[in-house]
């Protein structure tokens, strides 16, 4: 037999083994449907409506007169990691928290505009929605940009700010008028997202990598795995302009206090005093940091932050951890 026909017939095999290996890992990390994460993640509380084409999932629990409380999320994660500040505030507060478009529960935006400038216009039609009128706002993360831009267009809604490790001021998006670009291998995680990554991802935002819970790795996972939310998140990273953010907490005229993981890997805890510099317009500027907690404090030390966060809204405690710098 020629050798070159052997050769071929080998490389055809092979071809054909590698082709049936891929859709195998396709078909493996396939969406899945938004009807089965809904039996999963929904609890009693959860209520649905539309906004402007985007099915939110939402919760609006505690007495409906009480003062309000709204809170946001973090990028990649839903309105779950409120579930224990939710339960320490709910028995004196109105406690409304909401999934992001592409987040959670929440389904695609139609537009595909997923800037933060859409995400806030969103977030104002969602209050009204919701009857939301005046409200403390509370924001980690990319929530904590959200709750600023909020903040900062509508002043006569909101009576104090709590942010708890904003990435706002990160050096690769301070100041920062142009979205950034993705390397072009990073579109597979639209096809192939094993929970690996995602495990990856959380001990990269923990203090100490070794207490992520397998659980909260395995909930990220699956509501990641809705139908369209990866590629809805690559697609907030690549449109996401932090816009002049300095600018903006400079003019925050509101009761501000911020609350940051001493061991935050992906904000430093020397932000938290560039924010509290920063915040000089604010009637009264607080700052709590918690050692040994990092980008994840929520998750990762939930019974105190919402001790911490219930004490500041209460106004039993005051928060002036300036320990490391003058001000």
């Amino acid at each position: 037999m020629n050798y070159l026909i052997i050769a071929t017939r080998i490389a055809s095999y092979a071809l054909a083994l590698i082709v049936i290996i891929a859709l195998g890992f396709i078909w493996h990390y396939r969406d899945i449907p938004a009807d089965a994460l809904v039996v999963t993640y929904s609890s009693p509380d959860s209520k649905f409506l539309s906004i402007d084409g985007v099915r939110f999932h939402y919760r609006d629990e505690g007495p409906r007169d009480a003062p309000a409380v709204l809170l946001v999320h973090a990028h990649w994660a839903s309105l779950i990691m409120w579930d224990e500040w939710a339960s320490a505030l709910s028995d004196k507060y109105r406690v409304v928290r909401f999934d992001m478009a592409g987040h959670g529960l929440t389904g695609l935006d139609p537009t595909g505009d997923y800037t933060l400038e859409r995400g806030v216009k969103l977030l104002e039609q969602f209050n009204n929605a919701v009857d939301l009128k005046r409200f403390d706002i509370v924001g980690t993360s990319l929530g904590g940009t959200h709750a600023i831009h909020y903040t900062i267009k509508n002043p006569d809604h909101v009576n104090r700010l709590v942010l708890l490790n904003p990435g706002a001021l990160n050096a690769g998006v301070r100041g920062r008028d142009t979205a950034s670009a993705l390397p072009w291998w990073i579109d597979a995680l639209t096809v192939i997202t094993p929970q690996s990554f995602f495990q990856f991802m959380l001990e990269g935002g923990y203090g100490d990598p070794n207490t992520v819970p397998e659980s909260v790795v395995k909930r990220w996972h699956e509501l990641q795995m809705g139908t369209g939310h990866r590629k809805a998140e690559l697609e907030r990273t690549r449109q996401y302009v932090s816009g002049d953010i300095v600018g903006k907490i400079k003019k925050l005229s509101v009761p501000t206090l911020i609350m940051w993981g001493e061991e935050n890997p992906v904000v430093t805890v020397d932000q938290a005093y560039e924010f509290i510099d920063l915040l000089k317009n604010s009637p009264d500027r607080q700052l709590s940091i918690y050692p040994g907690l990092g980008h994840m404090a929520a998750l990762e030390d939930p019974k105190i932050t919402a001790r911490d966060i219930r004490r500041f809204l209460d106004g039993t405690h005051r928060f002036d951890d300036y320990s490391k710098k003058e001000l």
